[in-house]
């Protein structure tokens, strides 16, 4: 089967899109603790790959503002929220019944700096569906988020915030419908269970299923009261490939986006499900995973791409790296080129590794039968559902650091009277600055800066955090799509020139 990986089309899916990219040089510094398999240093290595094969230079990149108390409140419990801001490794003794009531311990460790990380991620993923919501990009990527097990009122799965939620809320603010999809080995369970109710929101989930993390997913789990049908769960086993992945994502994707007409879409891209993954059974290839990306974006619907899953971090980094190419329309080379983390990928230093040889376990009747059924139930819908127009909750601005426009001397032809977003003329070899940590003194200058111009009060935060709604009286099954659209076209206009 031709997975696409080496050719991207030259018809519509060939132009280049506008990419926005979040990342912030610290958050590969975040330690889950000795034997973890989740490491945050993937982040890291990805972006190394991303700025010596040099597509940062067709991409804004950016630096996401953190994410606010009262964004997190959005989904989450607000004492929730106020124990992952207050508990430390050093407190965490004393806070033995708050640790169990909110399932932090063993798979969701406290470390230093936690809910930092959290902020950092979920920022990136909100400022992506902001970023979206305004028409400044077509694509928004955020390789950090993607934790879609934590839930309102707990962590799970090595996931704390559930960003993926404050992202569709946030999308959900100027569409009326986002399609979810979910491809990391492991089922979609926290953004299936914020959205069972609603038929705002589909979630579509491509897992492993049958005694394995979290348990659910079971392809009977089609929604509730007005989200029943809007929930689609395929049932995966032991070792399916390229081949027999794609005979169910295509066909069903394509049926979702004929019969849901999504306006935006957010894609989850956890790298477990590839071959010779730490924690997973799956034996995808990079380019049969990235064949969803470019399935996705074949489309012309806002997208957002966040990374989630993966523990072999050396084949997460090279499929974040390849899937980055094809949201831009770039095939990158399969030899790789040297950069600060080039060891990691020896013995043969190169972007693609082969699926190994294990057994596929899901055969071709099976496959049929759940193709089969689901495609049933999308023929139930017989049309997307409409939304009345009332007023929308306001825009969220949440303003982040643009790393383009930071030194830009150091990077960007010095000479250039053009704006950074357009035309950009990168200097070779100046690209390895974007990995380069900022001064701590740099950080803390910008961060009071950020502070001062939201008027940041971090006490403020603890008192006025929203209560979290409940999921059948939350914002999503209301309609609040109705959209000024000439002043939205004059705010981005005024962004981007």
């Amino acid at each position: 089967m031709d997975t696409g990986g080496n050719s991207l089309p030259s018809g519509p899916d060939g132009v280049k899109r506008k990419v926005c990219y979040f990342y912030d040089p610290e958050v590969g510094n975040y330690y889950y603790g000795q034997g973890h398999p989740m490491k945050p240093h993937r982040i890291r290595m990805t972006h190394a790959l991303l700025a010596h094969y040099g597509l940062l230079q067709h991409m804004q990149v950016l630096k996401p503002f953190p994410a606010r108390d009262r964004d997190l409140c959005r989904f989450h419990a607000d004492d929730y929220v106020a124990f992952l801001r207050s508990i430390t490794p050093e407190t965490q003794q004393d806070q033995l019944r708050q640790l169990k009531r909110f399932n932090v311990g063993e798979d969701c460790p406290v470390f230093d700096g936690l809910y930092s990380f959290c902020q950092t991620y979920a920022g990136g993923s909100v400022g992506g569906a902001v970023k979206l919501n305004h028409g400044l990009c077509d694509t928004a990527v955020n390789w950090a988020g993607g934790l879609h097990h934590a839930k309102k009122c707990e962590a799970s799965g090595f996931c704390y915030v559930n960003d993926i939620v404050l992202a569709i809320l946030e999308l959900l603010k100027k569409h009326e419908r986002v399609l979810y999809v979910d491809i990391d080995i492991h089922h979609g369970d926290g953004v299936e269970e914020a959205f069972y109710t609603t038929d705002r929101v589909m979630t579509v989930s491509f897992h492993k299923f049958g005694d394995y993390f979290p348990g659910t997913g079971d392809i009977r789990d089609i929604g509730y009261s007005k989200g029943k049908y809007y929930s689609l769960n395929v049932p995966l086993d032991d070792g399916i490939d390229d081949e027999s992945y794609h005979f169910l994502f295509k066909p069903i994707i394509g049926k979702v986006m004929e019969v849901f007409r999504p306006g935006a879409v957010v894609l989850q891209c956890g790298a477990d499900s590839l071959s010779g993954d730490r924690l997973g059974c799956f034996n995808l290839s990079i380019k049969g995973h990235a064949e969803c990306v470019r399935f996705m974006r074949s489309f012309n619907v806002p997208l957002l791409l966040l990374g989630g899953g993966g523990y072999t971090i050396r084949n997460v980094a090279r499929c974040w790296c390849y899937e980055t190419g094809v949201a831009l329309g770039v095939e990158v080379d399969d030899k790789m080129p040297q950069h600060e983390y080039y060891e990691y990928f020896g013995p043969d230093y190169t972007l693609h590794v082969a699926p190994s040889n294990m057994e596929n376990k899901n055969s071709h009747q099976l496959l049929d039968e759940i193709r089969s059924e689901l495609l049933d139930n999308l023929s139930k819908l017989q049309h997307a559902p409409s939304v009345q127009f009332q007023e929308r909750p306001p825009d969220t601005e949440i303003p982040e650091a643009d790393e383009d426009q930071e030194d830009r001397d150091e990077r960007w032809d010095a000479d250039s009277d053009v704006e950074v977003d357009d035309g950009r003329k990168p200097l070779s070899g100046r690209l390895k600055r974007d990995i380069v940590e900022p001064e701590l003194k740099d950080l803390e200058d910008q961060k009071g800066n950020a502070e001062h111009t939201k008027g940041f009060d971090t006490g403020a935060e603890e008192t006025t955090c929203t209560k979290a709604v409940d999921m059948d009286s939350m914002l999503v099954d209301e309609p609040n799509v109705k959209v000024e659209q000439d002043n939205l076209n004059k705010q981005a206009n005024e962004k981007h020139p």
